[in-house]
């Protein structure tokens, strides 16, 4: 069976950047099951995927615009220490929960932090970055009416 809308793909991938750093796998582990057709997986590599039938290997290089969008800088701000009032030592690399303007959550990463101010990252960690992925597909099946309908696998 080939990779199309609403089959489940089984996958194994290694996720490097440009530098060849490895960011992600799935080595040791089960494999990423997905349903293809159903923006679970970046776009980039879901279209990169389709007609592929298991046993398949690829290797798959996706450009920021089809992953996880570019590095926008205004998501980087400048936020007053006592914003943080609670916590006791804020370090660089420290996730929080803030809102948007719109009210809706999101994560911030801070990225530095000096004496009145804390510069956070509201920016996807992968944002602007080149990802690559060497995958094998392992199995290919239809869905089920009930995944399809949820919108994963199950």
């Amino acid at each position: 069976m080939m990779i199309g809308d609403n089959v489940v793909v089984s996958m194994h991938y290694t996720l490097t950047n440009n530098e060849g750093e490895v960011l992600d796998s799935s080595e040791g582990a089960e494999p990423l099951a997905y349903l293809q057709g159903a923006s679970n997986i970046i776009p980039g590599l879901e279209k990169a995927l389709v007609g592929k039938t298991a046993g398949a290997k690829a290797q798959v290089s996706v450009e920021p615009a089809e992953a996880y969008g570019e590095l926008q800088p205004e998501l980087i701000q400048q936020v007053p220490l006592e914003a943080f009032q609670g916590v006791e030592e804020i370090e660089p690399g420290m996730a929080f929960e803030a809102q948007d303007p719109s009210g809706n959550a999101r994560r911030v990463v801070v990225k530095a932090v000096e004496a009145e101010q804390v510069t956070v990252d509201a920016n996807h960690p992968l944002a602007g970055v080149h990802l690559n992925f060497d995958v094998e597909i392992v199995d290919v099946r239809e869905a089920t009416e009930e995944e399809i309908a949820h919108g994963h696998v199950h």
